[in-house]
Parts: C-alpha cells; sequence; structure tokens
C-alpha cells in the first residue's frame, strides 16, 4: 500500500507533469516541423527536377525540329550499319523500326538500338517521338525521373520531344535528411526533458523549503519563519505571505497564552481564600461538597497555569537528578486510596538531568492516574536502559483500548464518561506529562499496561 501511495504521489508532482508536458509540446512541434520539413523539401526537389526536366525538352525542341520520324526501310550499307557511328553533323537518323518508335538525338553518348544497331547521341536523357505516343513511361519510371515532353513540328509533321532528370539526387537528399531526423528528434526531446527537470527542480527547491520549514514549525516554536527566496517571484511571494500569516498567528497564540495564564494565576488568590473559608465553616454535606468542587477548581488553575508555562517555551533550570528518588518520593505522595497497593521498584544511581519541579509534577500525574485506575495495585518502577532511564507506572486497571492510547494525550480528554465528574480529573494531567517529558528531550507513551517515560541519562 506504501509503495502505491510513494509511486502516485511521484506521479501526481508538479516536476513530473511540467517535464512530461514540456517534453509532448516539444515533441508535438518536433514532428509537425519534420513532416513540414519533409513535405517542402520534397516538393522542392521534385519541382526542381520537372523544372530541368522542362528546360531540357524545351533546350532540345530546336534541334528535334529539324528531324524526320519516318518509317525507315532495312538499313543499307553506308546509311547506318550494325556497330557503325553517326557522324554529329548528323541532324536526321534513320532505323529499322516502326512508326512512331523513338530517336535519341545529341552529341555524345552510345546507346543500343532494339534492332541491334547503334548510335552516336548528345544527350541520353532526351527522346524524339511522333505525336502518337501517349508518354514515354517505358523510357523514363515516373519513380524514378522526372519527365516533361514538349510538341514540336518536325519536318515529318508533329512530334514530342521528352525529357528526363533522374531523382536520385532527390532521393538521397530525402536520405539523408531521415538519418538526421530519427537520431536527432529523440536527443532533443531527452534534452529538452533534462533541461527541464532541472530547471523545475531548481524553481520549485524554494517550495520545498518553505514546505519543510512549515512541517518544522509547532506552537511552542511560532517565531520560526520560512526562507525567502531573492528570486521575487511567485514564490517568494508566497513565502512573504506565509511568514505573514505565521506573524498573525504567533501574536494570537501569544495573546491566548498570556490570557490562559494570567487568568490561572489571578483565580489563584479567590480559590484559595473560599478554600479556607470552607474548610472553617461548619462541617456539613454542602460544604464538603463545595470544598470539593473547590479542590477541583483550584486543582485545574494550576494545571491551566503550568500549561501555559509550557506552551511559552519557558528556559528548563536543569539539574543533575536522581530520578529513582523523584519517583519514589512524588509516588508515595500522590493521592491514595485505602484498598490500592503502591509497590516501588527503584533501581539506585539513575541520574539524568532535569528540572525537579517538572519532572515532580510527571512523577504525580502518573501516579494519580494510576491509583484512580488500579483494581488492587500500582507499580512504580525506575532503571537504566542502555543510554536512557526509563520511568514505568503500571496499574492492573482496565487498561487503555490500542485505538485511544495516543487521544488520551489530548487536553481535555476523558476516556471514561460515565465515571463520576469528581472521581476523574480534567483531562490535563497527562498532556502536562508528556509536555514535560519531550521537554526534557524524552518520550512518553501507553504500553504494558502502564506509561513508560524515557529519558536520557546523564553520562
Amino acid at each position: 500500500m506504501i509503495p502505491l501511495r510513494r509511486a502516485s504521489a511521484a506521479l501526481s508532482s508538479v516536476r513530473l507533469r511540467a517535464t512530461a508536458a514540456a517534453t509532448l509540446v516539444v515533441a508535438l512541434a518536433l514532428g509537425l516541423a519534420a513532416l513540414a520539413l519533409v513535405a517542402v523539401l520534397r516538393g522542392t526537389l521534385q519541382s526542381n527536377a520537372d523544372a530541368e526536366a522542362t528546360r531540357r525538352a524545351v533546350a532540345a525542341a530546336p534541334y528535334a525540329e529539324t528531324l524526320d520520324v519516318v518509317r525507315a526501310t532495312p538499313v543499307s550499307p553506308g546509311v547506318t550499319a550494325p556497330g557503325e557511328t553517326l557522324d554529329e553533323s548528323s541532324i536526321a537518323l534513320t532505323k529499322q523500326a516502326g512508326e512512331g518508335e523513338p530517336l535519341m538525338i545529341g552529341k555524345s553518348g552510345t546507346v543500343q538500338l532494339r534492332d541491334g544497331t547503334k548510335a552516336t547521341i548528345a544527350d541520353p536523357d532526351v527522346l524524339l517521338t511522333d505525336d502518337k505516343s501517349a508518354s514515354a513511361t517505358e523510357w523514363a519510371e515516373p519513380q524514378k525521373y522526372a519527365v516533361a515532353g514538349v510538341k514540336v513540328a518536325t519536318v515529318g509533321g508533329p512530334a514530342m520531344v521528352w525529357s528526363r532528370v533522374p531523382l536520385e539526387g532527390a532521393e538521397k537528399a530525402l536520405q539523408t535528411l531521415y538519418s538526421a531526423l530519427l537520431p536527432g528528434v529523440p536527443a532533443v526531446l531527452l534534452v529538452v526533458a533534462g533541461m527541464t527537470w532541472i530547471s523545475v527542480g531548481r524553481a520549485l527547491a524554494p517550495v520545498a523549503a518553505i514546505r519543510a520549514k512549515v512541517a518544522d514549525i509547532t506552537a511552542r516554536d511560532l517565531h520560526q519563519r520560512v526562507p525567502v527566496p531573492g528570486s521575487k517571484d511567485e514564490i517568494a511571494a508566497l513565502a512573504t505571505t506565509v511568514n505573514g500569516t505565521l506573524d498573525r498567528l504567533e501574536t494570537a497564540v501569544d495573546t491566548h497564552k498570556r490570557f490562559v495564564a494570567d487568568a490561572a494565576h489571578e483565580l489563584r488568590s479567590p480559590i484559595a481564600t473560599l478554600r479556607a473559608r470552607l474548610e472553617l465553616a461548619e462541617p456539613s454535606e454542602l460544604t464538603r461538597e463545595a470544598l470539593a468542587d473547590v479542590e477541583r477548581l483550584q486543582s485545574l488553575a494550576a494545571d491551566l497555569l503550568i500549561l501555559a508555562k509550557l506552551d511559552a517555551g519557558e528556559p528548563l533550570r536543569a539539574a543533575e537528578l536522581d530520578l529513582g528518588q523523584v519517583a519514589a518520593e512524588e509516588s508515595v505522595r500522590a493521592r491514595r486510596r485505602p484498598e490500592v497497593r503502591l509497590e516501588l521498584d527503584i533501581e539506585p544511581d539513575v541520574v539524568m538531568k532535569g528540572s525537579r519541579a517538572h519532572l515532580d509534577r510527571l512523577v504525580t500525574n502518573l501516579a494519580d492516574n494510576a491509583v484512580r485506575h488500579a483494581s488492587s495495585t500500582v507499580r512504580v518502577r525506575v532503571h537504566a536502559e542502555e543510554d536512557q532511564a526509563v520511568l514505568q507506572v503500571q496499574d492492573d486497571g482496565p487498561g487503555i483500548p490500542p485505538e485511544q492510547r495516543e487521544a488520551v494525550f489530548a487536553r481535555f480528554t476523558r476516556l471514561d464518561e460515565a465515571r463520576a465528574r469528581d472521581a476523574g480529573g480534567a483531562g490535563l494531567g497527562l498532556p502536562i506529562a508528556r509536555d514535560i517529558a519531550h521537554l526534557h528531550g524524552g518520550t512518553l507513551v501507553y504500553a504494558d499496561s502502564g506509561f513508560i517515560a524515557k529519558f536520557p541519562l546523564n553520562h
């Protein structure tokens, strides 16, 4: 499942999509440009060959007009003999042929006639036929030659002068173009994809830095700000906006923390006064209930005050202390139920660095919680494990369901709603204990029928 999510995230990344889009656009543009280039070049070469064929036919027309294409009698001695070469000044040739058969004209070259005779010609790519010949496809294949014909009036009557130009040069030029385009287009696409990938990566690097910094900012360090790139573009504007939002959020959180701290501090004096008066009043059921409520208010005010101090990020006044001694003393002082037995398993000399007041509160909260939920026994154990000091507070109560073991560390969370409110806490003891553990560089989790806190040992 996780690999599929990672693959989906990779495929949906802006960098990959931008690279794919740019490569696709360039591929379409290059494909259309290549097709247009091939079509234009082919048309140009064909047009040039046709023009050259027409030029040759037109140039040969004046000579062809002086010739006569007639049905000839068998070749007689002195006229044309096998293997005989005609003189260059000859302007009329006859051969054993049927009516309409071609006659080559020109000044150089030798051709083999159908009756076996040879004749010297000027240009093998020019042909003279009578006007009854519609074309010269046998002489010049359309796929290999560009052919042009010009009507002329010879001595013997109307005739056609045909001219051909080989298309071999045009085909070679097209083959050269193909050999350049076939490897060239993929190479260009690879370069475009690589450059786009690098460019988009560099452009999105500030976004990654902003995301990492925002993910690292918590309620305790709202003073941090995301880096603003010097590009002065949309990403820089985004970073500036995020910093402005963090400024407003920090101000609001600070105001809230000060309000909670001030309210908790101001409530302590009147609550203490009210408790003293209730303790001095004549005992009754009403005063006992009121006194219990005042004790809960006093505890809640104390919890709110310490939470405000923890959230404010006050510097920790740490010193070396023995975690076992702290755990033993505070467990004994914790609220007790007559039917619950306390067992201590304390390893000596588990020394760590921390605040005695904070650790006292952590142990007290964990012990109170264990006593509240235990059936008959609470066990507090302290020992060293590798490079960590470990505090375990276990009870034989019903325990916490696995799906709710993280929820209990949320503020004002009480799992047993059926429990009477005066028998349970306000839901701040465990959140305070975890905040204290984090403040000391440690952890606090629920496992093995109890809470386990781990702190770095002081070596």
